[in-house]
């Protein structure tokens, strides 16, 4: 690795501090929602007295500014307050789903399966194994940020390699792959919770479920898979001298016997829950399937509708198993104990939900949010700003938001109001939207210093190298986001084409 050139890159290194001192300089999510609503207030008051107003595309009738610094609407702010918050889709899907998650991680669970997944397999496959739990982990939560990048350095070091390759490909999969997966995690449930109601603002009949984009990630999984794994072998390795460090300091600690057999009896009570799914969903009349269409993929059957539940299920009961195996929950009170603290956990995203709640109500009840996505939606078709253009901006203008807000929840709280509305008055899927804004999300992730892991990485990295910057984890990860964007935007642009449904009842157009 060729530490003068970073350091001599005077250029580079001037770049990578103005997006450290813009970043630093925005206020917090909690803060920037709260300017949000002011600005939402004062504006519909302007709008209001100019007589701003659309036709609604749908309904084909006048949509007016609702003027919310009249008596009237500082009433209805006022009263609207608890009914707002209570009333987020987000908070309760996210929340029940960490009922499971947070038994599984306080179990030890993802833990003991991430090192299980990685500590025994073949060194011709380590890579592309820890590239695939990488990507798989981001449904384990934080999980995967801190325990994956430090097993693979370790698993690296143990094969005779440099440990700070086997980190780096570790970091590129859980952060850049953020966007493919096997499997419907929490971040589909918490991003269809923002999109479902920023659709309904134009279309109050639009349903889909947290599945909207599941074809698309698994999909990506395998594309992102490979060319990590490219990636890592011809780019990032050959920057590596052989490390010069104490490789017996460290090993990767041993699975006891108790966890080994907790693994496989979690492994038995997932395939069991997995078997009583597939049983539910066989027949003419199966439980799962939509009564009036007979569909398993209807927004409207059990199996969509009950997705956030099974989720939690999925998590929660090879969570338990473990636990009482290992003998980390010995009675009932250990699992509301863990339950608990999951919760806990959750207290900035709850604090965070209460602001985007306000946000989103005022964005609605005021009209601004039809009036934009109107006005917008034919600015852009008189531009002739559609198809693959629109959508490739839009990744790109995500990717670019992204290096300065790290937190995927709160750009989305904010950006789905504006464009899922905008996007689906020219005809596009809002599924299309999500995955969309899901692929700039996900691309900038590894290079960008504001993400939240970012410094975790960083200070991994130093065990290993003392002199490791930021500098040195950007430049090890641009690789990664700049293959991760192309190839993204080409499968994203094959899905189009070929009008490849996204997800269960997810077309490209409505």
């Amino acid at each position: 690795m060729e530490k003068a050139q970073v350091k001599n890159n005077k250029l580079f290194s001037r770049f990578l501090n103005g997006i450290e001192i813009v970043g630093n300089k925005l206020p917090d999510p909690v803060t920037l929602f709260v300017i949000l609503c002011a600005l939402i207030i004062i504006l519909s008051k302007v709008l209001f007295m100019a007589n701003v107003s659309v036709v609604h595309p749908l309904t084909q009738k006048t949509v007016n500014v609702v003027d919310l610094m009249s008596k009237d609407g500082l009433r209805g702010i006022l009263t609207g307050i608890v009914g707002n918050f209570q009333g987020f889709p987000p908070l309760g899907l996210v929340l029940v789903v960490m009922l499971g998650a947070g038994v599984a991680e306080k179990s030890g669970l993802m833990e003991s399966a991430l090192k299980n997944s990685i500590s025994k397999v073949p060194k011709s496959l380590i890579t592309g194994m820890i590239i695939f739990a990488g990507i798989l982990a981001n449904a384990a939560g934080d999980a995967g940020f801190i325990v994956l990048p430090p097993l693979a350095a370790i698993v690296f070091l143990g094969i005779g390699r440099h440990p700070l390759i086997g980190m780096f490909a570790a970091y590129a999969g859980v952060a850049g792959g953020f966007s493919a997966n096997v499997m419907v995690s929490m971040i589909d449930v918490l991003l269809a919770g923002f999109t479902i109601p920023a659709a309904q603002m134009i279309d109050p009949s639009y349903q889909a479920t947290p599945a909207m984009n599941f074809y698309f990630l698994l999909a990506s999984t395998i594309v992102i898979l490979i060319a990590s794994v490219i990636i890592t072998e011809k780019i990032i390795a050959p920057r590596f001298d052989k490390y010069e460090g104490d490789s017996d300091s460290e090993a990767v600690s041993e699975i006891t016997e108790d966890e080994k057999k907790g693994l496989k009896w979690a492994g038995i009570s997932l395939f069991l829950i997995v078997a009583i799914l597939v049983g539910l969903c066989i027949g003419d009349n199966a439980f799962m399937k939509d009564p009036e269409t007979n569909s398993l993929l209807a927004s409207k059957a059990p199996l969509m509708k009950g997705l956030v539940p099974i989720i939690t299920l999925i998590f929660f009961i090879p969570g338990l198993v473990y636990g009482k195996v290992t003998k980390r929950i010995k009675n009932d009170k250990d699992v509301v104990t863990m339950m608990g603290q999951s919760m806990s956990e959750m207290g900035m995203y709850i604090v965070l939900a209460f602001a985007a709640s306000q946000f989103l109500a005022l964005f609605t009840i005021s009209n601004i949010g039809v009036i934009i996505s109107v006005k917008g939606a034919e600015s852009l078709k008189n531009m002739g700003f559609t198809g693959f253009g629109l959508i490739i901006g839009f990744i790109i203008l995500s990717g670019f938001i992204n290096i300065f807000v790290g937190s995927a929840s709160a750009k989305w709280a904010i950006m789905a109001p504006v464009f899922v509305p905008m996007f689906l008055l020219l005809d596009y899927n809002p599924a299309v939207t999500q995955v969309a804004y899901r692929i700039g999300d996900s691309i900038t992730n590894p290079i960008s210093p504001l993400f939240p892991y970012f410094p975790i990485i960083l200070a991994f990295a130093r065990k290993y190298d003392k002199e490791a910057g930021m500098g040195t984890i950007i430049a090890n990860m641009l690789p990664y986001s700049i293959v991760y964007g192309i190839i993204w935007i080409i499968l994203m642009v094959v899905f189009m084409q070929f009008n490849i449904p996204l997800g269960p009842g997810a077309g490209i157009y409505l």
